[in-house]
């Protein structure tokens, strides 16, 4: 591919898609209409965790080395939640490089998981920890962010799940000050999280502990899924429970237990965060339900964006769920069907809703395992690009360029300085100074060399300018046509663009081009 004949950029509007977005959430303010939304019908589990049809791979074993090169040895960078003292909540994101140990493996290949790190002193006995986890790795179900894997490794006792890349319900109520969830998205998760409490329950795990909002995540789609965590008991007698006593069900102060009851006065407490924005205990919502006081009830951010009559039904489901007596309350059945005629405008996706961009899948891992800056370029790790730039240094410029002797003037060493100092800034992190000498060796037009043109862009894409890093790696192409970095550098750029599937193409030339050249080396 010529980059002159290129066409991923030409045209392109680097704000359409912030554009089309914020076209979205200017009209999701809409009337909300009466039309009813079936609820799904749970999917059957798989017996022995097997893999679904939407490409959940079965569930497995994975060693302990593989977690550790997935999490980057568990970095501190890695880490996407941390709470919790009795019960420690410490989970990092990672993506695997191998499968885990059964005939199923492949299907893990280049997957994004959670990963989960219990203490040896919560299970102590890992035939226990591994007959818990394989419990909860059968079930499969689309609202559930599923079970993969566990490890049990000397000391270390580990859960393996679905990453979820759209953060927590609690992130997006509590903590986005710019964003709020319309009022239909927020039924759409009562009633996706309520189709997974009932769709676990009738598999035969209707235990879940300290179900809140931290527990709900969205995936790469914007839907609502309920975190497999919680299915799994936090230690081996059940006991822990790591969220504030003021949200724990009545009953559990009482006997330290988790019944199916108290699940659902856990949903209720969901529900509460749902209807008002925030966080708070029953016992101060209670006061405000006995009262009738909605509107007191009802999140401002709305603005009066909701349906009165919807908010009611909520309001007074929300109450049944947390009766100080648990028999009083709803099964899970009672609140799909409750809340499955709420549902509006089953159409429009969930990320469309939340104003989000809809993420990509990964691109398909080409059939040998990706270089160090093939690996660095698909998760979009700039760190790991810098890391390689500069350990690279100019070696893939030889024979770019071919100077007389008469070329070698005071404008060719005034030249080379500039590019010297690009290269201190570049190594030193200070990426503007970076660009600043980079365009002064580019500009005198004197040499070329791909090697600055892909430094530049990757640091305009450190500066947020990935329109001018496509642009210098398309220029690294056009310098040096068959250079797998240029193309790299050019799937970053577009994936930053939003460009997903560009990208995804892009990214898999860079790969052909340099398993070609690898080939050709080995042939000489």
């Amino acid at each position: 591919m010529g980059c002159c004949e290129s066409s991923f950029f030409k045209g392109h509007d680097s704000n359409a898609a912030g554009g089309d977005n914020k076209q979205h959430n200017n009209n999701q303010q809409h009337n909300h209409r009466n039309n009813n939304h079936q609820a799904s019908q749970p999917s059957n589990g798989t017996d022995g965790g097997g893999g679904g049809s939407d490409g959940v791979p079965a569930f497995s074993e994975f060693s302990l080395a593989d977690l550790k090169a997935a999490t980057n040895n568990f970095s501190s960078d890695f880490i996407v939640s941390e709470s919790g003292e009795k019960a420690p909540n410490l989970v990092y994101k990672g993506r695997l490089q191998t499968g885990g140990n059964n005939n199923n493996s492949n299907n893990n290949n280049r997957r994004w998981i959670a990963v989960k790190k219990f203490t040896k002193m919560a299970w102590p006995d890992p035939k226990q920890f591994a007959e818990e986890a394989w419990g909860v790795g059968k079930l499969r179900h689309k609202r559930v962010a599923n079970l993969i894997g566990y490890c049990c490794d000397g000391d270390e006792r580990l859960l393996v799940a679905e990453y979820m890349p759209n953060d927590t319900l609690a992130k997006h109520l509590f903590h986005w000050e710019n964003q709020t969830i319309e009022w239909t998205m927020r039924l759409r998760v009562a009633l996706y999280i309520a189709e997974a409490l009932d769709y676990c329950s009738c598999e035969g795990r209707p235990l879940y502990h300290d179900l809140n909002a931290y527990r709900v995540l969205f995936d790469e789609s914007g839907d609502p899924r309920l975190s497999c965590f919680g299915l799994m008991k936090n230690s081996r007698d059940g006991k822990s429970y790591s969220t504030n006593l003021a949200y724990t069900p009545p009953e559990y102060l009482r006997n330290g237990r988790v019944t199916p009851e108290s699940v659902i006065f856990s949903f209720g407490t969901v529900l509460l965060d749902l209807l008002s924005g925030k966080h708070i205990p029953p016992s101060h919502a209670l006061d405000m339900i006995r009262g009738k006081n909605i509107l007191l009830l009802m999140d401002s951010h709305l603005e009066g964006n909701f349906s009165t009559e919807e908010a009611t039904v909520v309001f007074d489901l929300a109450s049944r769920c947390l009766q100080y007596e648990p028999r009083e309350r709803p099964n899970t059945k009672d609140l799909v069907s409750t809340l499955a005629p709420l549902q509006n405008r089953p159409d429009v996706p969930s990320y469309v809703m939340l104003g989000i961009p809809k993420q990509e899948e990964a691109p398909p891992t080409p059939q040998h395992p990706l270089s160090p800056m093939g690996d660095a370029c698909s998760r979009m790790d700039l760190t790991a690009i810098h890391q390689i730039l500069v350990m690279t240094h100019y070696k893939d410029d030889e024979g770019t360029n071919e100077l007389s002797f008469q070329e070698w003037t005071q404008q060719m060493r005034d030249m080379l300085e500039a590019r010297k100092r690009g290269d201190v800034a570049f190594r030193e992190k200070d990426f503007k100074t970076a660009i600043d000498c980079y365009s002064q060796f580019i500009d005198v037009g004197t040499m070329v060399s791909p090697t600055v043109y892909s430094r530049r862009s990757l640091c305009h894409l450190l500066c947020d300018q990935p329109d001018a890093a496509l642009r210098d790696a398309m220029q690294a192409q056009c310098v040096y046509p068959d250079w797998s970095t240029a193309f790299y550098m050019q799937a970053v750029a577009l994936a930053k663009l939003d460009m997903h599937k560009d990208a995804a193409d892009m990214l898999k030339e860079a790969a052909s081009l340099e398993e070609k050249k690898q080939r050709g080396g080995r042939s000489s």
